[in-house]
């Protein structure tokens, strides 16, 4: 499938984000100089700033234009049905430690379809509420073929354009089907300390799989979420109503 025009644009930008020619706060070029540079239409430029508002990477400001996000959004586990963005549902996240390649718990190994002893990197981080308080404490698992080729997914800093984008751009492979699992278990120690809750602490587990049109697995997240803060909305349609 061709690439569009505001779409390149939008990968442009995500890239020199990326490779920090832009950081946090820093105002982007202009919708004019875009227009000039790529030889396109206003209308093209600003649904290219529209993708990346709706990612959270940009901001805008009225009488400047778009600025680089300072705070970073991501989403909790589940839940990524097509047509949504981490603006729409994405909360302020702390990242937790520096990613390191670990071996999987056995839920993870299999979603991944890895040998007993092959491993996978693992990137941690907290979701936080309105207030700055715990509300999900997300493990995201690479596999090999994915992490090999997206080298930041190694770093300890937040991905300002999303992994998603990120793994997208660098591997060329995009989730087409996601699957939810959810259960109900008493959290461990560590995660109660990082939940800031105290033991005993029930807690809902969302395993996350994403995987590319080939039906490989992209990514496997795992968010453990504390069970007075859990909720799913399912809204469908129950027939004609005649």
């Amino acid at each position: 499938m061709p690439v569009l025009k505001y779409e390149q644009i939008a990968d442009s930008l995500r890239r020199r984000i990326t490779e920090g020619e832009f950081g946090p706060g820093d105002l982007l070029p202009s919708g004019r100089d875009l227009c000039e540079q790529w030889g396109v239409s206003r209308a093209t430029v600003n649904k290219a700033f529209e993708m990346l508002r709706a990612d959270g990477v940009v901001v805008s400001r009225q009488g400047l234009g778009f600025l680089v996000t300072d705070v970073p959004l991501a989403r909790p586990a589940g839940g990524r049905r097509v047509n949504t963005a981490r603006t729409s549902d994405g909360r302020p996240f702390r990242r937790l430690g520096v990613p390191a390649w670990e071996l999987p718990p056995e839920r993870i190994r299999g979603a991944l379809d890895l040998r007993t002893e092959e491993t996978a990197l693992r990137r941690d981080r907290l979701v936080l509420l309105d207030d700055g308080s715990p509300l999900s404490l997300v493990s995201a698992w690479f596999p090999h073929e994915v992490a090999d080729r997206c080298p930041r997914l190694a770093q300890k800093g937040p991905i300002t354009e999303g992994t998603t984008n990120y793994v997208a751009r660098e591997t060329g492979r995009r989730p087409v089907k996601g699957s939810d699992v959810t259960t109900v278990r008493l959290a461990t120690a560590e995660e109660a300390a990082r939940l800031a809750r105290e033991q005993p602490l029930a807690v809902a587990v969302d395993l996350h799989v994403a995987c590319d049109a080939a039906g490989n697995a992209l990514v496997c997240e795992e968010g453990v979420t504390p069970s007075d803060l859990w909720e799913r909305v399912d809204n469908y349609p129950m027939g004609s109503g005649r």
